[in-house]
C-alpha cells in the first residue's frame, strides 16, 4: 500500500496550491494583478498540474534548428526510421509485460515482477526515498531532451516554435514544447513524422550515450579509483543484520562470500543469489575437534521440520548435522565461529579427506531460507552472518571503486553509476511509452502521420484512414491503460 503520510502530503500540498489559486482569482481585488503575474512569467496552475512556459530559449532552439542542415536531416531521418520501428515494438513490449503480469497475478508468482521489462514506479512505495532525487532528475532530464529533439526537428522543417516549458503532473516533472499547430497541418506526413519521432529518437540516444558512460566508467575513473579488488562497503543501514562489533562497517572491502569470491559489486549480488537459491553449504572439521567441541544437547524439530539442537540460547552456538560411516543423521550444538574459521567448505566427507586426517563436513541446520555465511573483509575478523541472503543485500550498499587516495570520496562513483543506471532505464521507458499508439502521447500523432504516408494510395477517403487510426488509437489506448492500472494495483494493493 502507499504509505499515509505519503498521500497525505502529496494530497495536502495541491490542495493549498488549487485552494490558493482559486481564492487569488476569485478575489475582486487581486485578480487582475494575480493573472497579470501568472501570464507574465507564463505559469499555470489547474487540479495536480503546474506548468510554466517560457520564450527565453526560442534564439538557443533556432540556432540549433539551423545548424548544419544536411547533417540534421539525416539525424531526424533516421529518428523517423526509429520512431516507426519503435511504435511496432512498444506494442509488443506492453502485450508481452501484460501477460507476464497477469500471469504472475495468476500463479502468485512473486519473482516474476522482476522479470518484467515495464513496471509502474511509485515513490515512496517500490521507489526508495534514498532514490528518489536520482529518479526525478533523470525524469526531468529526459522529458527536457525527448522535447529538445521535437522543437529542433520542427525548427529544420520550418515550423514555427513557440516557447519551451517545464510541469509538474501529482509528483512527476516534466517538459513540452509549443509548436504552431497551423504550419504542422501544412507540412508533409513524412516532415510530421520526422517531427513527432525525434522525441523518442532523442530519449534512444540519451540512454546508450548514459550507457557507454557507464560502460567507460572504469577507465575514465581509472586514475583516481581502481576496481576489481572487491566491494567495497559504502553505508550499512542503522536496522541491517550486518551492523555491529565483529559486523560490516563503511570502507570494508568484501573479497568473498563463502567460497564464492567477491570482485565487484556484480559478484556480490550473484553470490547472494547463488547462496539463497542452493542448499547451505558446509565447513570441514577435524573429528577429534569435533568430538570436543560438541557438548550434549537435546534435539527436537522445528515447526518448519527442520532440527534444533542447541537449547542453551547462546548467541554464538549453532546446530550442525553431520554423518559418519556409522549414522547419517547426527546432530551437534558447536561454537559457530570455531567451527567455521580457517575451514575449508564443503559439500560432503569426501570434500574433507586430505592429509589423511579423519575430518567431517558438517553443516548449519538452519530453518528454511535461513544461511550461515561466511563474509570476509580482510584485514578484519570474518563476519558470520546468519539469515535471509537478500536481508544481507538490501541493507548494505557497496561500490566496486575503491579509491586510490584517502581524501578522494567513495561515494562520487555511486552517484555516477545510480544515475546513469537511472537515465538508462527511465529514458528508455519514456520512448517506449511514448512510441505507443495511444491518445494523447507522441504514438497518436506518429500514426496518424505513418498512415498518411503509406496508406493515402490504397484507401483513398480521408474519412477511412482516420476510423482505421481511431480503432488502433482505442486499442493502444486499451493496452497501455491494463498495463498502467495492472501495474498500480501490482505495486500498491497486494
Amino acid at each position: 500500500m502507499i504509505p499515509i503520510p505519503v498521500v497525505v502530503c502529496v494530497l495536502g500540498g495541491w490542495c493549498a496550491i488549487y485552494l490558493a489559486d482559486t481564492l487569488l482569482k476569485s478575489s475582486s481585488s487581486l485578480k487582475a494583478s494575480y493573472e497579470d503575474w501568472l501570464l507574465t512569467y507564463g505559469l499555470s496552475v489547474s487540479p495536480f498540474h503546474m506548468r510554466w512556459q517560457t520564450a527565453l530559449f526560442n534564439r538557443q532552439f533556432y540556432n540549433w534548428g539551423r545548424w548544419k542542415p544536411r547533417f540534421l536531416y539525416l539525424w531526424f531521418s533516421i529518428g523517423m526510421v526509429f520512431g516507426i520501428v519503435a511504435m511496432f515494438g512498444s506494442v509488443i513490449l506492453l502485450g508481452k509485460t501484460l501477460m507476464q503480469t497477469l500471469t504472475q497475478m495468476l500463479t502468485e508468482a512473486p519473482k516474476a515482477q522482476n522479470d518484467r521489462m515495464l513496471q509502474v514506479v511509485v515513490p515512496g512505495v517500490n521507489l526508495p526515498v534514498s532514490q528518489m532525487t536520482y529518479f526525478f532528475s533523470a525524469i526531468l532530464i529526459s522529458g527536457v531532451i525527448h522535447e529538445v529533439g521535437h522543437g529542433v526537428a520542427a525548427i529544420r522543417e520550418q515550423v514555427r516554435f513557440n516557447g519551451f516549458g517545464i510541469f509538474i503532473f501529482i509528483v512527476y516533472p516534466g517538459a513540452f514544447v509549443d509548436l504552431f499547430t497551423t504550419h504542422l497541418q501544412l507540412i508533409s506526413p513524412v516532415q510530421q513524422l520526422r517531427i513527432f519521432c525525434a522525441g523518442v529518437w532523442h530519449n534512444f540516444v540519451l540512454g546508450v550515450a548514459s550507457l557507454i558512460v557507464l560502460f567507460l566508467l572504469p577507465a575514465v575513473l581509472f586514475p583516481f579509483y581502481y576496481t576489481g579488488v572487491g566491494a567495497l562497503i559504502t553505508e550499512v543501514t542503522e536496522d541491517s543484520p550486518a551492523n555491529g562489533p565483529r559486523g560490516l562497517f563503511v570502507g570494508d572491502l568484501v573479497t568473498s562470500l563463502q567460497d564464492c569470491p567477491v570482485y565487484s559489486v556484480e559478484d556480490w549480488n550473484s553470490c547472494l543469489g547463488d547462496i539463497s537459491q542452493k542448499s547451505q553449504i558446509g565447513y570441514c572439521i577435524n573429528a577429534a575437534t569435533l568430538q570436543q567441541l560438541s557438548f550434549p544437547a537435546r534435539v527436537y524439530r522445528r515447526l518448519d521440520g527442520t532440527v534444533e539442537c542447541c537449547s542453551n540460547n547462546s548467541l554464538t552456538d549453532i546446530c550442525f548435522s553431520y554423518s559418519n560411516n556409522l549414522d547419517s543423521h547426527l546432530y551437534a550444538c558447536l561454537p559457530a565461529r570455531k567451527v567455521i574459521e580457517a575451514s575449508q567448505v564443503c559439500r560432503t566427507n569426501m570434500d574433507c579427506q586430505k592429509d589423511f586426517v579423519p575430518s567431517l563436513c558438517v553443516t548449519p541446520s538452519l530453518e528454511n531460507q535461513t544461511r550461515l555465511i561466511r563474509v570476509k573483509h580482510p584485514p578484519h575478523i570474518d563476519m558470520l552472518f546468519v539469515g535471509h541472503p537478500m536481508h544481507l543485500q538490501y541493507t548494505v550498499s557497496l561500490s566496486s571503486f575503491v579509491p586510490r587516495h584517502d581524501f578522494l570520496s567513495i561515494d562520487l562513483p555511486v552517484v555516477i553509476e545510480t544515475f546513469c543506471k537511472y537515465l538508462i532505464s527511465l529514458s528508455g521507458a519514456l520512448a517506449v511509452i511514448n512510441a505507443v499508439p495511444c491518445f494523447a502521447l507522441d504514438g497518436q500523432w506518429i500514426l496518424n502521420s505513418f498512415l498518411e504516408a503509406t496508406l493515402s494510395s490504397l484507401i483513398v477517403e480521408k474519412q477511412n484512414r482516420e476510423l482505421v487510426g481511431f480503432l488502433i488509437l482505442l486499442a493502444g489506448s486499451a493496452l497501455l491503460a491494463a498495463n498502467v492500472a495492472l501495474g498500480l494495483w501490482m505495486v500498491t494493493a497486494r
